[in-house]
């Protein structure tokens, strides 16, 4: 049977390179459609996260002008992160398999052509994983880099160098639909689903038009909750650190005790500082560890909605 296929893209204040790349997702849909891969009732659907330019109006034009195009929009800005689940979970019910791929063209969208030969072949989960990163610079790929190692290194399951361009299966989507996270961090949490999974490689391109909205700063925001949100070893790191340290001041004291024993004490102001200030240095960066998971603990218990959807092209 032919599965059909819903691209899933957010998008938020993206009017700049959306009049570029809508064409090429229709394109590819007919593309595949033509080659006999996926259903004719395939659908491009966007996903609005807020924006404040004219995005959602774009999105409606496009739906209007195409039976292929959808959309909906979400009441305010929740996040690339919920945009997409937002986008998967309206979809999951509506077809076979979803692509999520971001609106702004760098990602090569003629790998979904692998990534559904990939699903024929028995894959109900398909990562795109760039090649390389020649065309970043030597800062943004140092630290691209350094942020997946430093994910693998903390415990989170993650795919080197793949980012949200994915094809997910709606069997797989609706087991993931059982995950209540409200921290998201879905290139760790898709693989803790399991089912069968493969990888299709890429190079990935500059973006079209418009600027980045993914800066340092929200990579740092999106380190931070992929760690706390899928691993508890910095918890376990910290432990083994206030042992060592417990062990080093245990020592310090049988030092001072001998000392003051034998006569040999000596007016030590700086080391006595230099310690304090080390030790309190420590316990602050104990207690923000400890306090970014009792945050994360707080929001989880709410029970707040991960997205929620204000309009939707098909509804009048």
């Amino acid at each position: 049977m032919t599965p059909v296929l819903y691209i899933v893209i957010p998008c938020y204040n993206e009017q700049e390179v959306l009049p570029i790349t809508a064409p090429q997702f229709l394109a590819k849909i007919r593309q595949l459609t033509e080659a006999g891969k996926i259903a004719e009732e395939s659908r491009v659907l966007f996903v609005n996260d807020g924006s404040k330019d004219r995005t959602w109006e774009i999105i409606r034009e496009l739906a209007a002008s195409d039976e292929h195009y959808l959309g909906i929009s979400q009441s305010r800005n929740r996040g690339h992160q919920n945009a997409v689940l937002a986008g998967l979970m309206e979809a999951k019910d509506r077809c076979d398999i979803t692509i999520s791929i971001d609106c702004d063209g760098q990602d090569d969208i003629n790998a979904m052509d692998a990534m559904v030969d990939e699903y024929l072949s028995g894959s109900e989960v398909v990562y795109g994983v760039r090649e390389s990163r020649e065309t970043d610079t030597f800062f943004k790929r140092t630290t691209a880099q350094g942020f997946y190692k430093f994910l693998s290194m903390m415990g989170a399951e993650v795919v080197y160098n793949h980012a949200d361009y994915r094809l997910i299966s709606a069997r797989v989507l609706k087991e993931f639909a059982k995950f209540e996270e409200v921290n998201l961090f879905l290139r760790g949490l898709v693989p803790l689903v399991g089912f069968k999974s493969s990888s299709v490689y890429y190079k990935r391109a500059e973006r079209l038009a418009g600027e980045s909205h993914y800066p340092l700063r929200k990579m740092i925001a999106l380190a931070v909750d992929g760690i706390t949100s899928l691993s508890v070893k910095p918890l376990h790191l910290i432990t083994g650190f206030g042992v060592f340290v417990a062990f080093l001041s245990f020592v310090g004291v049988l030092w001072a005790l001998i000392t003051a024993l034998g006569g040999h004490t000596v007016a030590g102001w700086a080391s006595t500082t230099c310690i304090v200030c080390f030790v309190s240095g420590v316990q602050l960066i104990c207690l923000g560890i400890l306090g970014e998971y009792i945050g994360k603990i707080y929001l989880e218990v709410k029970h707040r909605p991960r997205y929620i959807i204000s309009e939707r092209t098909w509804e009048k």
